[in-house]
């Protein structure tokens, strides 16, 4: 099977933000991915997993949150921005692939972390004018407190409420400093925090409703969680997903030995195969 590697530079939003689109892309793919990061994380890390899935037919496009990696924009006291401006990225990217790939009819939108989390928000406002065929997520799930084992979760209401007031004091929030992200917009850390307090999605300055949106939302989900991942536990996934019902859900929990790695948030990045053939449902390609 061939393979192309391309990149292609997306406008995002309508305020000078400007990407790299980064593709792996073989031969007749059976299906398109938009691939959304997890928060602080660039896209080009996620290239492995992109070489898994393309080796299985898949052409998959890796988005690039703005303020990180290939982005023209760097968060800061004057450089804002939210959840509003995250969708519109999105759907940018989208618009990208379907430019790229005329001919492919069958898409694919998923996400690790809070890109599985927005990638379920992206495909319920746009199931009309942007449809997809499945929403495929990784250690994701909403950060709702709740949803989440004693003891941590009796901490987290305070961590929703302090880390926005630090991004807000300090003008971004200083994810690299404190172990949490990357150097993140105050208002995408005022989104995020909000889910975690009530379980409601919602973007400010955004007046369409998506938490209805969701709930409306039928689309097949497969969900894969890690055995030891305290930032997306296997609850967190379920309230994601219970909100879309009654659309079909496959949930895959793994640990160390199905993974070949550390069942953890972050190390399956490294060694992706496994992943991907659970994702695709394929047995590892022929050498």
């Amino acid at each position: 099977m061939s393979i192309q590697a391309r990149s292609e530079t997306v406008a995002g939003n309508d305020d000078g933000h400007r990407f790299e689109l980064l593709a792996r892309t073989p031969d007749s793919p059976r299906t398109a991915l938009l691939w959304l990061p997890a928060l602080g994380v660039s896209a080009k890390h996620y290239l492995p997993f992109a070489d898994a899935l393309a080796e299985r037919g898949v052409a998959v496009f890796l988005h690039e949150w703005r303020g990180n990696g290939s982005s023209n924009l760097r968060p800061s006291r004057k450089a804002d921005w939210g959840y509003r401006e995250l969708l519109a990225d999105i759907a940018a990217s989208r618009a990208a692939i379907a430019a790229a790939l005329p001919g492919t009819t069958s898409h694919t939108l998923g996400g690790h972390s809070l890109g599985g989390q927005l990638a379920c928000c992206h495909a319920a406002l746009t199931k009309q004018t942007m449809p997809c065929e499945a929403l495929w997520l990784v250690a994701s799930g909403t950060p709702y407190w709740k949803w989440f084992a004693a003891p941590r979760r009796f901490g987290l209401p305070l961590a929703y409420r302090f880390l926005p007031w630090l991004a807000r004091v300090n003008g971004t929030l200083p994810g690299r400093r404190i172990g949490f992200g990357g150097t993140e917009a105050r208002s995408v850390i005022r989104d995020w925090a909000r889910v975690g307090l009530s379980d409601r999605y919602r973007a400010e300055g955004l007046d369409a409703d998506i938490e209805s949106a969701l709930h409306g939302l039928r689309l097949p989900v497969h969900g894969i969680t890690l055995a030891h991942d305290w930032l997306a536990p296997d609850a967190s996934l379920r309230g994601l997903v219970a909100r879309m019902q009654p659309a079909p859900a496959r949930l895959t929990h793994m640990d160390a030995a199905s993974l070949g790695t550390q069942a953890d948030h972050f190390a399956w990045m490294r060694k992706p195969n496994r992943v991907a053939e659970i994702l695709t449902g394929t047995s590892p390609p022929a050498a």
